[in-house]
């Protein structure tokens, strides 16, 4: 009993002097700065979008495609992920996402881009209608 309770003992005190390597993080939406869609897209084929992007700072790195659809409208955005425990250094960084786009439906495409929020904290999107040939 007593080799038992000591054993407890030691893991319960070897587990608290560990440190904790999990780093405190949020998960962002970045806003998409420009946009390069085709003229048109092509039933059943594989069509691409360019997005640009700007990570504000060394704490941002990006994490995913924001991507939302209903009915014929396509939602994107940025998600990047924010490390809370780093100083930052305040050099912003664009970037490029090339996205793939399976045209599977043969109406037209209403692709918006998320730009941020404005003063009433109301969504900002770039709307884009895409004809599909």
């Amino acid at each position: 009993m007593k080799k038992n309770l000591l054993f407890l003992v030691s893991i319960i005190l070897l587990s608290s002097c560990m440190k904790n390597t999990e780093q405190l993080q949020e998960l962002k939406l970045l806003p998409i700065d420009e946009v390069s869609v085709p003229s048109f897209f092509t039933f059943n084929q594989v069509d691409t979008i360019k997005v640009k992007y700007t990570l504000p700072n060394s704490c941002h790195n990006f994490h995913s495609l924001y991507y939302q659809h209903q009915d014929t409208t396509r939602i994107f955005s940025i998600r990047a992920i924010k490390n809370l425990e780093t100083s930052c250094t305040e050099i912003t960084q664009q970037k490029e996402l090339k996205i793939p786009i399976l045209v599977s439906q043969r109406e037209d495409y209403l692709l918006k881009f998320w730009k941020g929020k404005d003063n009433s904290q109301e969504d900002i999107f770039e709307e884009i209608i895409i004809s599909v040939k």
